[in-house]
């Protein structure tokens, strides 16, 4: 069916900036645009459902392309611990850290879990996010990452969401597999990943290489692993050290580094080559208290594409707000807000792969968009929290919430 969305303006995103259209109209047919410019020059056809957005600022919907959406249990008690001064170490001997939540995680149920993480969800749906990204890793055994991964692929199921599924069983070494991180490795390689992409349950393949989880051979097989499957890949880097990880995902291809707050000239140059998006995860870096900042600077200058995100999960980046996200990436990086929202759209959509059909508005992607009651498109970075008015639309659907 088709429908005309009229009385707007438009920012399209087009090339990562607002390409704005003032007194815009878009066409949709079934689920994509088919038509979109000044509302002046759009054909008026009696048998199209028209819609008036009353004046609103449209947007592409929103894409939060680096979560960890699907966990049990919270680390809200440990949050408490750290600003009462327990040390990261005590904590962790008392089975805390990310131990408690693989053992939370292992002992919900799928419909437990997913209960959970629609929870969480419901707060990025209503901002505007009409695409997530969600992780693995918290299982950590075969049984437990296809649990998650289930339940993955059933919010795609419930929600009118688009969701990519990522395996990230090379998160963290098991407590069963302590001090055999290569034996880890191989399980995942040569039974985690086929096993799980033969149930058709994966998107892409990510890993965490850092000096407390895989080393870059470690990773790299990993990597080769994905590559013999056909999957794309990611990588958590150069979040805590300099380890070259961003280099190694750039070498392979990667869809996304992520983090980056260690990365070199080189790792950046490395992935301006290989048109690898940056991920910037504020949240993270907030709650840590980190001083070293990701060389936005210098990624901006070699042209590497930056999309910011949560983060969503439990111990680092407790975050229900993608809008905030947009904010610090502006406030604390220094991206303008143009840069920012292209962050959480047109760049995000490549970080997932989907920047043919996704992240900007034109002829033949989806018609995923929000019309905001603002006066310009800056204000979605500008305002802290609160919820702006605003209508979703989703494959050319209003939501409702």
């Amino acid at each position: 069916m088709k429908k005309r969305w009229y009385n707007c303006h438009i920012a399209t995103m087009q090339n990562g900036q607002y390409s704005i259209i003032e007194n815009g109209a878009i066409i949709s047919n079934a689920h994509l645009i088919e038509w979109i410019g000044p509302e002046a020059e759009c054909a008026v056809d009696s048998s199209i459902e028209s819609i008036d957005l009353q004046g609103a600022w449209v947007t592409p919907g929103l894409i939060d392309c680096h979560t960890h959406s699907v966990f049990g249990g919270n680390r809200s008690r440990e949050f408490e611990q750290r600003l009462n001064g327990v040390s990261y170490a005590e904590i962790a001997a008392q089975g805390g850290g990310i131990v408690s939540t693989v053992k939370a995680t292992r002992a919900a149920s799928e419909a437990e879990l997913l209960a959970l993480a629609l929870k969480r969800i419901e707060h990025l749906r209503r901002e505007g996010v009409t695409c997530i990204e969600i992780k693995s890793g918290y299982g950590l055994d075969l049984a437990n990452e296809r649990k998650m991964l289930r339940v993955i692929r059933e919010i795609a199921a419930q929600l009118p969401l688009t969701v990519k599924s990522t395996c990230l069983a090379a998160h963290a070494l098991p407590p069963e597999y302590q001090d055999r991180a290569d034996e880890y490795i191989d399980h995942v390689c040569d039974i985690m990943l086929p096993s799980l992409h033969a149930e058709q349950l994966i998107d892409a393949v990510d890993a965490f290489c850092e000096y407390l989880a895989f080393s870059p051979a470690q990773v790299e097989r990993v990597f080769q692993t994905a590559k013999r499957l056909g999957l794309p890949i990611k990588l958590h880097a150069e979040q805590l050290s300099a380890l070259g990880g961003s280099s190694l995902a750039a070498h392979y291809h990667a869809l996304s580094a992520d983090h980056l707050e260690f990365m070199s000239e080189d790792d950046v140059l490395a992935m301006a080559a290989s048109n690898t998006v940056a991920v910037i995860l504020p949240g993270a870096f907030f709650m840590l208290k980190e001083t070293q900042y990701p060389p936005i600077q210098s990624l901006l200058k070699h042209g590497v594409p930056i999309a910011l995100s949560t983060d969503l999960n439990p111990g680092t980046s407790p975050v229900l707000s993608l809008r905030l996200m947009l904010n610090m990436g502006c406030t604390l990086f220094g991206l303008t807000p143009e840069q920012a929202l292209a962050g959480a759209t047109l760049h995000a959509a490549q970080a997932l792969g989907l920047a043919d059909s996704h992240g900007s508005l034109a002829v033949g992607k989806v018609a995923d968009f929000v019309a905001w009651d603002i006066e310009h498109p800056a204000e979605i970075m500008y305002w802290l929290g609160g919820d702006l008015n605003k209508r979703v639309i989703h494959h050319a659907q209003e939501l409702t919430f």
